[in-house]
This record gives structure tokens, C-alpha cells and sequence, in this order.
């Protein structure tokens, strides 16, 4: 989760004052976090910029909006969650996506590249990027309501009110949500594992 947080409110306020090179600034400290996001909602790399693009053009639009009432980065989210699920929608043409066919992934999909160990030999390596690629598609076979809700609480860290808020739903719904996505990716992964050792 992003940590420059101390100079977002100055930066804010000179972006609503007018000032594009504040708002350039603020964007830049998210993009990467939001492109994540995205991509973990869509599934897809083309759509994630889009939803990028759309992301800070309705921020930049809608800043004189933004009311200061949560963290600015929040607000980014919540609009990027409602770019990315319009965009499932657009390209299905309905509420519901079918997410049996295969989907593009990307090594940023799930979490940032992590550094090589200079410890792990070829074998430990590669045990350790199978088991990203099976996170990655264990969650990429989610419903999106599941899928946006475990994103937003277990990846990006978002409290379970900030999460309820970002996608207007109750507290209560959010804390189902999550559970029923924790133990669909739980059978997914326990599937997997009992395939693996037989």
C-alpha cells in the first residue's frame, strides 16, 4: 500500500487549486498500485490501462469533488474498483462474467516482483514462481464481487469499513464476501495441492 502520505493533503489541495503539476505528482505516487488493482480485477492488461486512463481523468475532473473525508488514495480506488467492474460488464454485456476461459496474466498481477533470493537454487525457484502462477489463477477464477472484495482487504489492505464504503456495500456484506472468497480460493489451492501430491 502506498506510503507517501505525507505531503498528499498539500498536494490536494494545489491540484484543486489548479496546479496539473501537483496533481502529475500525486498520480505518479499511485499509478503502479492502481494498474495493479485493475489488472486484478479485469484480468487483462489492456483493459487495466484503460481503467488507469479513466481512473485519474475522472479524478482530474472530479477533484473539486473529492471532499477530504477519506484519504485521497481511497477515493482513486474506489473509482478504479467502479471503472474496472463497468469495464467486465461492457465487455461481456451483462452484470456477470464467465471467468472458465483462459486469462492473460502478468508477473505484476498479484504482487509486486519479489527480489531473488541468491539462495534459492533452480529448483526452489521455480517451486516459487508455480505457486505464484497458482495464486494468480486461483484468484483469477473468482466472481468479480468475490474477487474485488478479497483484493481490496488482503492485498491492498483496506480496512473492512473502507472497503464497504469504496464499494457501497454493508460492513456485514463485506465480511461475507471476504469468506466466501478466502474459502473458494482455500478448495482451489486444496485441490491443487492434493492433485500434486498424488
Amino acid at each position: 500500500m502506498p506510503t507517501h502520505l505525507d505531503n498528499e493533503n498539500v498536494l490536494v489541495a494545489e491540484a484543486r487549486a489548479g496546479n496539473a503539476e501537483s496533481f502529475a505528482t500525486l498520480i505518479n505516487q499511485y499509478d503502479r498500485h492502481i494498474y495493479r488493482l485493475a489488472l486484478n480485477i479485469t484480468g487483462n492488461q489492456e483493459d487495466a490501462e484503460d481503467v488507469l486512463q479513466e481512473t485519474f481523468l475522472k479524478a482530474y475532473s472530479n477533484l473539486g469533488r473529492f471532499q477530504g473525508d477519506s484519504r485521497f488514495y481511497t477515493w482513486l480506488v474506489r473509482i478504479a474498483v467502479n471503472e474496472a467492474l463497468m469495464k467486465l460488464r461492457k465487455r461481456r454485456g451483462a452484470s456477470w462474467v464467465s471467468l472458465d476461459e483462459p486469462v492473460e496474466t502478468n508477473d505484476r498481477s498479484l504482487t509486486p516482483r519479489e527480489i531473488e533470493d541468491w539462495a534459492d537454487n533452480p529448483e526452489q525457484s521455480y517451486a516459487k514462481a508455480e505457486l505464484q502462477d497458482i495464486l494468480n489463477y486461483a484468484v483469477e477464477k473468482m466472481e468479480p464481487q468475490f474477487r474485488t472484495v478479497f483484493m481490496l482487504r488482503d492485498v491492498e489492505e483496506f480496512s473492512t469499513e473502507e472497503t464497504a464504503k469504496m464499494l457501497g456495500l454493508s460492513v456485514p456484506a463485506v465480511k461475507s464476501r471476504l469468506l466466501r472468497a478466502r474459502l473458494k480460493l482455500r478448495e482451489r489451492l486444496n485441490k491443487y495441492f492434493k492433485r500434486g501430491r498424488r
